[in-house]
């Protein structure tokens, strides 16, 4: 996997770049993943905003709700969702679609012509994954925090001004772009995970429905731990605002 990740870097600055596949592919995983990307960021900002919340109250620091919330869902929140839906939706396609190729020997038959199925197909596929992950990291962000302000202010009575003045003067330039190189990444593994187990299926339909199945689950264990060593990094790294 580790190796497949390094041809596909080498092959981005490969020419010629398959424009075509890669406007395709971006359209595909946009289509298979906005809906349910924004469908799942709703809850999951109104369920962040709603037990920080209670959390403030109880500790009388209802002013630094929204800081809390907000930082919450742009730097840790945004980028797992966005991942979680690129490597269920489009992730799990992508592997589909190659390990389809690689039963039906495409995939041989493209390597016995001399064309690289790398730098074809995989190159494309994982481009588009890192691309639509970036943009809909913003999507989920704002969508998120509207949220969470709607449900902070509606439903536990909370103060707008405070909510917006406390984000303001603890957040900082810096969370957004964690969260943008967070969602990068992710996607980047989202698509060489599902490349990897594509072009390596066990044999028969079957195998194809297991790649897609190993393909999904490895990306999650892979982005829970990146997750974890980028947050600790970026803590170390970057000082606290007002610090």
């Amino acid at each position: 996997m580790f190796a497949l990740g390094v041809d596909v870097v080498r092959n981005t600055f490969r020419r010629p770049f398959q424009l075509r596949e890669f406007i395709q592919q971006c359209w595909f995983v946009v289509s298979v993943t906005v809906l349910p990307t924004a469908l799942v960021s709703i809850p999951f900002g109104a369920v962040i905003a709603l037990q920080i919340g209670s959390l403030t109250r109880q500790i009388g620091a209802q002013s630094f709700t929204g800081a809390a919330s907000v930082l919450a869902i742009i730097q840790q929140a945004s980028p797992i969702v966005t991942a979680l839906l690129i490597a269920g939706a489009g992730g799990s396609a992508i592997c589909a679609d190659l390990g389809s190729r690689k039963i039906r020997e495409e995939i041989d038959a493209m390597e016995v012509l001399g064309v690289s199925p790398i730098h074809r197909l995989v190159v494309p596929r994982v481009l588009a994954a890192m691309l639509v992950s970036v943009l809909l990291n913003g999507m989920v962000s704002v969508v998120g925090v509207m949220g969470g302000y709607f449900f902070n202010v509606i439903l536990q009575d909370g103060t707008p001004g405070a909510y917006l003045a406390s984000f303001s003067a603890l957040a900082q330039l810096p969370d957004l772009w964690i969260s943008e190189i967070k969602a990068l990444i992710f996607g980047f593994i989202a698509g060489i995970v599902a490349a990897y187990r594509g072009l390596n299926p066990a044999g028969g339909p079957k195998g194809v429905g297991d790649a897609v199945n190993q393909a999904v689950v490895i990306t999650f264990l892979l982005l829970f731990f990146v997750n974890f060593v980028l947050t600790t990094i970026y803590l170390q790294v970057v000082p606290a605002k007002g610090s």
